[in-house]
This record gives structure tokens, sequence and C-alpha cells, in this order.
């Protein structure tokens, strides 16, 4: 055993595809799997998994375009997918007539190569061409061709790139707009676009033209092409932070900088009006009000500014869409949604509340800029999806279709609750379990949270989690933490750079709440998160490994002290801070989870996923972290997906493995539910 190692001694486990880096993966991979395979639920869990996630009644997630409705479909014959469209009054009456115009796995077979779809952005008004995204593996990195649907063929000579982590869009049939990231070209210290360019048809990419440049310090820069009902408006975006931009207008080939704070979100253009919202205060508006101010205006260098809406206390701004003739607002309350229809007349705005439940998560699956279509949605933990077709002028909706239930339901409970923070404030969390459940200490419980980058996390319908876990007795809890925006700029703002303790705080606030109420205890108490909510795992049962039995921490940042030289995480630093300085290294020091792993406590067992494709979090954290555990002979679990990039899943086969795995991992820890705490819904 050695527990004297540096830092520096775990770097060779950076070299994503080097050969020792790889030999140590797939011993512990062998390890993870013949571990866990060997579980006896580990066939039922996996096809359990995999039935839900391959089901052919799946809901047609939509996407209106001209007189169509466009759909990415995954299922068992199409494991990589098929990108499929069907005619509007076909789709709103669950009556599709599906014309598949793109089969991926097809492709992928006749190309060799592991591609996963990453979208399509399609010309308007006719839709007829597209620039379609494809990745292999799921990276970030992804090539992009130019796909006529028409012919349902590629198009020979057309706009092409490859794998690279560039953006495109259509600024007319003959002309792209190119943030270039390609090989060769400069890049931010993010790895990501920093030149804007006018790319035409027809002439090599060394002839296009350069419209737009930002520096190498910032974390990118694109363009946004923006349509509102009658013009289309160019937009660059210089973004010098993760959550702060200098926006501009591209116009007769000169660029206009627009009056307005770096730390406002555009969100469209609507009769002229640019709606944006704004972290800080602004023109007397409380943060995270939507505001909005003409665009003749700004480009005149005038902030003529007013209010759309100002969310109350318990409030957050979650979407915003803009149709023709209105616009509409997805406001969160106490983390569960409403939405909100606004017209303007007489620079006037009015609002009106559209007829859906207002108990859990609604989403805009479509919003048609040409009419006023639109796809929504509402769901919970317990409820599974409704998708609407709805009319924005009248209001009327009409069911398209509710995805069948997943798992049994019958006698489970939703509820809310509060836990008061090391500082006294109050952090709201959601649990799902069976009615009279028993508050003696013993029921297997799963605690999951975010808390970062302003993400809310909010109900949703629990597919998978609601049949290996709920149904078996499992009590699954949602920590609405600091540093997410359930509660809009504030709340995230509270956890940031030298403040990120809150956060881990809050956590560990809920999760002694549910102990205290005899939820559960510590044995049969688990907790999961990804990416950044990787990192709160990892911060959380290095300072309170005495709280957890298990920890599924996935794709996660663990090397705080080296997060911003890998990958993209320079682009972090806002959220984080800059490890470079003495200053911020001090308070990242203190909770890193790498450098704060101690040979001389006790850790439960922890599952560490993560993906060698994974572009944007190195698989370096997981591996390092792992690596000084086994020196320190600390118990873990590890496995990492060869492919599949930040979801570590490539196709519905390997994200049926990953969930399967984690469940199998999460019952062996945490125990079996008490002979007298089955589920309400189990016979």
């Amino acid at each position: 055993m050695s527990v004297a190692k540096k830092d520096a001694d775990y770097q060779w486990l950076e070299e994503v595809e080097g050969k020792e880096a790889l030999d140590w993966v797939r011993k512990q991979n062998t390890r993870t799997l013949d571990k866990l395979h060997a579980h006896k639920d580990s066939k039922t869990f996996k096809a359990q998994a995999l039935e839900i996630l391959e089901a052919k009644d799946k809901i047609p997630d939509g996407r209106i375009q001209g007189e169509f409705v466009y759909n990415f479909w995954q299922d068992a014959e199409h494991v990589r997918g098929i990108l499929r469209r069907t005619p509007w009054e076909a789709y709103k009456d669950n009556k599709p007539q599906w014309e598949v115009l793109l089969d991926v796995d097809a492709l992928a077979k006749q190309e060799g190569k592991s591609y996963v779809f990453g979208g399509a952005d399609c010309l308007r008004p006719k839709f007829e061409r597209c620039l379609v995204v494809l990745s292999e593996g799921g990276s970030d990195a992804a090539q992009v061709r130019e796909f006529d649907l028409t012919k349902k063929a590629f198009v020979k000579d057309g706009f092409q790139l490859p794998a690279s982590k560039s953006r495109v869009e259509w600024l007319d049939m003959n002309t792209v707009l190119l943030a270039d990231a390609l090989e060769g070209t400069p890049k931010t210290d993010s790895g990501y676009p920093m030149q804007v360019k006018i790319w035409k048809r027809g002439t090599p990419l060394s002839a296009a033209t350069k419209v737009f440049e930002g520096q190498k310090a910032d974390v990118s820069v694109s363009s946004l092409v923006l349509h509102d009902g009658k013009d289309d408006h160019v937009l660059m975006v210089r973004a010098d932070t993760f959550f702060t931009a200098e926006v501009s207008v591209y116009q007769d080939g000169k660029i206009i900088r627009l009056p307005l704070p770096t730390d406002v979100d555009v969100k469209g253009i609507f009769n002229g009006q640019l709606l944006f919202a704004n972290r800080s205060k602004l023109a007397g508006f409380g943060p995270g009000s939507l505001l909005t101010a003409p665009l003749a205006e700004l480009l005149k260098g005038k902030t003529p500014i007013s209010l759309v809406y100002g969310p109350t206390a318990t409030q957050a701004l979650d979407g915003v869409a803009v149709g023709k003739d209105y616009v509409y607002v997805a406001l969160l309350d106490n983390v569960r949604n409403k939405v909100l229809r606004f017209t303007l007349d007489k620079n006037k705005w009015a609002s009106q509340e559209l007829p859906l439940d207002d108990k859990g998560t609604i989403h805009f699956r479509s919003v048609d800029e040409d009419s006023n279509r639109l796809l929504i949605s509402y769901e919970d933990f317990l409820n599974p999806t409704s998708l609407y077709a709805m009319d924005g002028s009248t209001l009327k909706k009409q069911l398209v279709m509710q995805l069948p239930a997943r798992f049994n339901a019958a006698g489970l409970e939703i509820r809310q609750e509060f836990a008061t923070s090391t500082d006294g404030v109050k952090i709201p969390y959601f649990l799902v379990h069976r009615k009279g459940l028993a508050m003696n200490g013993k029921n297997p419980t799963l605690l999951y949270a975010y808390g970062g980058f302003e993400v809310a996390m909010q109900p949703s319908y629990l597919t998978v989690a609601g049949k290996l876990w709920l149904e078996r007795g499992g009590v699954y809890v949602l920590a609405n933490i600091r540093g997410g925006g359930e509660f809009g700029p504030t709340w995230h703002q509270a956890a940031l750079k030298e403040n990120r303790q809150k956060a881990f705080d809050d956590f560990v606030a809920v999760a002694k709440s549910i102990i205290a109420e005899k939820v559960t205890a510590p044995q049969h108490l688990g907790i999961q998160g990804g990416s950044n909510g990787g990192l709160l795992m990892g911060a959380t049962f290095t300072q309170h490994p005495e709280l957890f039995n298990a920890v599924v921490c996935q794709v996660p940042l663990l090397d705080m002290l080296r997060f911003h030289t890998l990958l993209a995480g320079a682009s972090w630093m806002a959220e984080y801070g800059n490890p470079d300085d003495p200053k911020q290294a001090a308070y990242i020091a203190k909770y890193s989870p790498f450098q704060n792993l101690r040979s001389d406590k006790k850790y439960p067992e922890v599952f560490f996923m993560t993906s060698t494709k994974d572009d944007r979090v190195h698989p370096g954290h997981a591996r390092k972290m792992a690596a000084r555990m086994a020196d320190m002979d600390k118990p873990f679990l590890y496995y990492e997906n060869i492919e599949g990039g930040h979801s570590a899943s490539a196709n519905l086969q390997q994200l049926a493995e990953r969930q399967a795995l984690s469940f199998i991992y999460l019952w062996d820890k945490l125990g079996p539910a008490p002979a007298t705490g089955k589920s309400a819904a189990i016979p």
C-alpha cells in the first residue's frame, strides 16, 4: 500500500487513450462487471430497463417545422435511431404517417462508425435542407453534413465539416455561419471557437471570411440567427465567461455592439422587441426578470428597457418561447411549473395562464415561430408524460398521447419538505414513497441532486427508477440545493466560487433531515449525481462519509485544482473559481475531493462511472480518484464505458446497462426493503 503519492503521480491517468491508462480501465471494468453481473437480479434489472427504454409506445417527441412534425426515434430495431417526419394534422390526432428520412443505424453500418445523432438544423421556411450533426461515440466533437430532405440523401459537395467543436447554422441556402473550432484554427482556452466566419457554397473552407473574433481567454464565440415573425436577425455572442457575454448584431457587414450588461441572457426577438433576462438588478428590475427593449433603439445605443414579467420570491423563469403572435413563459413556483401566454398591444404586455396542471413539470416541446401551434407536455414523479397540441390563439388543447405507465404507482405519494442548511436557509426537497411509510430508519433511500450552473432540478416521471427502485420499496428524494436555478439567479449565485461549500452543506442538510425524520438511516442511504453533481458526490462523501452507505458518482469533476486544464474545464471558472489564483485555489482546495481523501477515514464503497469518449469532463477525474482510493485501500467500484460522451451512453443498450448496474449496486449496498416496508404498489 502506498498513500504518499503526490497529485502529479496520478496524471498518467489523464492520457485518455494511453495504453497504460486503458489497461487500468479494463482491469477495473472487469472487476466491477464481474461483481455486479453476479448479483441475482442483474439480468432482470437490465431486461426491465431495456424493455422500458426500447418500448415502441414511447411518446415520439416532435419539432414543428412547416407542415410536418420531425422526430428522432430509437427502439430495439433502431438502436442508433432514425430521423423521420409526419404531417402535423396526423401527428396531433395521434395517427402519425411516418416517413423515414435518415437511418443512423444503416449509415453507421455502411461507414463502419459508432455514430450518435446530434440533431439537425433545417433551413426555414421550406425546411428542405438540413445540417446534420453526427459524433462518434457521443463525444462533443462532431462532424456536420448537409442533408437533402427531398432526396433523403447527403448533398454531394455540400456543406461538410470534419469532427470538431465547431458550430454551423444557416444564413441562407448558399451561406452558413461557422463558429470555427477546426484543427489549425485559433481556439479559446476552453477549446471552443474563437472566430465566426461566413462560408459560401462551393468555396473551400480556407476561403471562409472571418466576421467576428473573441479572445483566447473567452469561453467561446458563436452566432445566433433569430426570427421575429418578419425578419431574421443575426447576433454575434462573445462569451467571456460561462454566464456573461457581449451581444452584438451583424448587419450590413458591420458588427454593432448592443448597450446591454454582459450578464443578460437573450431569450428571443418578438415583433422587433429583444427579449432577455437579467442576472443582476437592471433598470430597477430585480434579478431573474423577463425584460424587453426595441432592437432598433438598442442599435442606436439607447436602452429603453421595460418589464414583461417579474417573478416573486418563490418563482424563477424556467423557459421562454416565441411564437408567431405570442410569447410563452414557463415559471417555476416552489419548483413546480405554470405557463403564461403574453401578448403585446400598444407597448403593454398582458398575460394569461395556460390550462395545464401546475403540480409538476411542464416542457415546451416545440413552439412554431411561423404559426400559433405548439406542443407542450406535463409530467411529475408518478404521472407519465402527457403531450398536448395547443392552439396559442384559443388556448384549446388536444391530448396527443400519454406515455403508458412504466411502473405500478398505486399507493405511492409525493410530498415536498424543507431542510434547514447551516446558515439557516430553507432548502426544499421532494420525497416519493409509499403511503404510510414506516418511519423506522430502515427504508432504502436514494438522494439525488445537482446544484450548479443555474440548472433547476424538477419533478420528472421516474420511468426506470420507478420500476427498479420505487416498485421494490425504495424511497426517492430530490434535493433543490443552492447553485441550481430553482429560485432564479440569486439561488445560483449563492453557491458560486468561494461560496461553493453552501451547495454541499445544503445537500448534507437534506440528508440529515430525512435521517432525523427516520425516513432512513446512514446504512440505508445512498446518493447519486453526475457531472457537477459528481463533484457534489465527491465533496459530500469525503466530508461526511458517516452519512452514506452508497455513492453513485457519474462523469464527475473531482480534481478541482486541475479541472481548468482538462478539456472544457476552463469554461467553468466562473462557477468554481480559478485554481491558478492562490486565493481562489485556497478555497477550492478545502473541498476538492481528490485532494481531500484521507487514509485514516472510513469511506463507503463508491461507484464511479464515466466514459472514455467524454470530451467535456475528462475521464481522468474519476480515474485518478479511484486510483488514489485503491492506493489507500479504500473500497470502490469503477466502470468506464468506452463510448457515450458526457452522457456515458451512446445508445439505448448502453443506457440500460448503466442504469441496471447503478440499481444493482444500490440495492446491494442499502439492503432489501424491510418486511413491513413493501411498496403498496406490490401485491
